[in-house]
């Protein structure tokens, strides 16, 4: 709010009309973005090759990935009334902690660990992303704010200094107990590509 304030104090209601305008095409494209990024992983990734193990022609994609927008439309609605009110860029800090949960650490190894196999990337992944909800769940935003009990049982409101540790061990002990030679291979490869651009 701080900006729309700005510019109608330095510019009156013309300026704070064009900030006003420029925010929300900005948001519209951020939401447009990641409705349609959300609906393409839930249609292709998931539903094609996850569940139909590759075969499914391209209507059938269409009409998975409309629903996957429709469902995605009706959680995020679902969200935003639950979290009326909150600090948006508290928020926007506690999808950040998700993303990293998940992410970071197996992009990490994958880029500066030769042993970093396949198992312990989706190993890493899946915990990072459980852990990072489940304590989202557990701490005071879910527990105090919204459900109105007295205490929560985790006592940060950002899951990341436990999410993100807790990613990266369990995706070397994956690691260790599961060797893969074929990414032990690849590793020179990926390994060239990150420092000299290389399309080997």
């Amino acid at each position: 709010m701080a900006a729309p304030m700005l510019a109608e104090f330095l510019g009156g209601d013309a300026l704070l009309g064009f900030i006003a305008a420029v925010s929300f095409a900005t948001i519209l494209a951020v939401v447009a973005g990641l409705t349609l990024s959300g609906a393409a992983a839930l249609s292709h990734d998931l539903w094609v090759n996850v569940v139909r193990s590759g075969h499914a022609d391209e209507s059938e994609q269409l009409k998975v990935a409309r629903g996957a927008t429709m469902l995605l439309g009706l959680v995020a609605i679902f969200l935003g009334i639950l979290f009326k009110g909150q600090n948006v860029a508290y928020m926007v800090g506690l999808a950040f902690a998700i993303a990293a949960s998940a992410n970071f650490p197996a992009l990490l190894l994958s880029m500066l660990w030769r042993r970093f196999t396949t198992n312990g990337a989706v190993a890493s992944m899946l915990v990072g992303t459980v852990s990072s909800l489940m304590l989202i769940y557990l701490s005071p935003t879910i527990q105090v704010t919204i459900l109105k009990h007295a205490s929560a049982p985790f006592p940060l409101k950002n899951p990341g200094l436990i999410s993100i540790p807790l990613a990266f061990i369990v995706a070397i002990v994956v690691s260790l107990l599961s060797t893969e030679q074929l990414a032990q291979e690849k590793f020179a490869e990926v390994e060239d590509r990150i420092h000299i651009g290389s399309e080997m």
